[in-house]
């Protein structure tokens, strides 16, 4: 009785926050762009519904907090989506950096924002919707949405999904929110520790399929990843990819450069492409430098450093690099994407904030990535892979090989999903 009021208590208190957070995102969004964004898109999101859903639709639901999560689930999405073409699928994002980017992707029949967690808005999605399965990707745990799937009995599935102990799901005072969990009719896992921590809450079924992103990732190895301009760019020269580029990263490969006196070509693209960090980052280096947007302007054979100042092509730029860096590791921003230089053989080097990133640390321990955390380790890493050729052509092979081991997570979700 005692633990049954502080779950009340604690869902109570969580339902209150959530309407207060909303409002003061609102009050937020007056002065930012990002938060004006999520704002405007939530509000609209039950009148695109109306709009492109019908009662009589057969419809199957997918939920991606970001970019990020939406690449991890996309070879899932396909494969779904070819299997039940009859079906409409409606696609949900809770951040901008998602919605705004893929609001027109051809996987879906609608795009829409996640509405905020509340008991009320979740009951009138899933009238609006009202899908025939449901796949929420790694981390989307809403236990409002989640409560009234389950009541609703609608198949639900996570995939990719990666649990730490330190999560609330495993705390006491988390208890109300492992029933959340509960709605999902099976749960995809990356790994064992993963599935160890959801039998100790008595979740079994459970799946360890590993990450869909090797899947994805892989699926690049199959398209064109030509860029005219880059091939005219690199030459037959050794070349380095720096992508998803932060401040703090810019900083190593700016003196890199700039002291390099190796016949070496950089590429950077960085994460912010706003002009004024463009311009700053062009300024401070001291070697010929072309943007992509002036790239028909420019010499690109004689440059040495290439500034892509776009977003959408990072990971077909991946296929030239003799050498990659990852960045996000070196601050606290987050690790982006290295299995999208992986694949394609790279040897990588990224910062040392990477503790939850197993796939970082599984590479590192493979000795095809190799981990920095100042400007010294990363001049000699990088110096060493620039001048042993078969240093870096071995680190690079078995970074490609972790890949191929490490795909099949679509398979096996696949198999269960056909079973059903």
């Amino acid at each position: 009785m005692y633990f049954s009021f502080i779950e009340f208590t604690l869902k109570r208190l969580y339902n209150i926050l959530t309407h207060i957070a909303a409002f003061h995102i609102k009050i937020a969004a007056l002065f930012n762009y990002k938060l004006k964004l999520g704002v405007k898109g939530r509000a609209e999101t039950f009148t695109v519904l109306k709009a492109k859903i019908g009662e009589q639709d057969h419809v199957i639901w997918f939920h991606c907090a970001s970019l990020g999560e939406y690449e991890q689930g996309l070879p899932v999405f396909e494969e779904i989506k070819a299997k039940h073409p009859n079906h409409k699928i409606v696609l949900t994002f809770f951040s901008p950096s998602g919605f705004e980017i893929k609001k027109n992707t051809p996987i879906a029949d609608c795009v829409v924002y996640l509405p905020l967690d509340t008991a009320k808005k979740a009951r009138r999605f899933l009238d609006l919707v009202h899908p025939e399965l449901v796949v929420f990707v790694k981390y989307e745990i809403w236990p409002n949405y989640l409560t009234e799937i389950k009541k609703r009995q609608i198949n639900a599935i996570l995939i990719s999904a990666l649990f730490r102990k330190n999560q609330r799901f495993f705390k006491s005072s988390g208890k109300w929110m492992q029933k959340a969990l509960f709605a999902f009719n099976h749960i995809f896992v990356q790994n064992d520790e993963s599935k160890r921590l959801l039998a100790q809450i008595g979740f079994y079924q459970v799946t360890v399929s590993g990450d869909t992103r090797f899947d994805r990732v892989s699926n690049q190895l199959n398209i064109n990843n030509k860029l005219h301009s880059i091939e005219t760019f690199k030459q037959d020269k050794l070349c380095i990819v720096a992508g998803s580029t932060w401040p703090e990263d810019k900083a190593l490969l700016i003196d890199f450069i700039n002291n390099d006196t190796s016949n070496t070509k950089y590429i950077i693209a960085p994460h912010n492409i706003k002009s004024g960090q463009i311009s700053s980052l062009k300024n401070k280096l001291e070697k010929v430098s072309i943007l992509y947007s002036e790239k028909d302007l420019g010499d690109l054979i004689n440059a040495s450093v290439f500034i892509i100042d776009t977003i959408g092509i990072l990971s077909k730029i991946y296929s030239y690099a003799d050498i990659a860096y990852v960045g996000g590791a070196m601050g606290t921003t987050g690790l982006h994407n290295t299995l999208e230089p992986a694949v394609f053989g790279a040897p990588i080097v990224i910062g040392n904030n990477h503790e939850k990133f197993p796939e970082a640390r599984a590479m590192i321990a493979n000795k095809g990535m190799f981990s920095i955390k100042n400007q010294t380790e990363f001049n000699y890493i990088l110096n060493q892979l620039i001048k042993s050729d078969d240093f870096r052509i071995k680190a690079g092979r078995l970074n490609a090989d972790y890949i191929f081991k490490n795909k099949g997570a679509v398979k096996q979700i696949m198999a269960y999903l056909n079973k059903r």
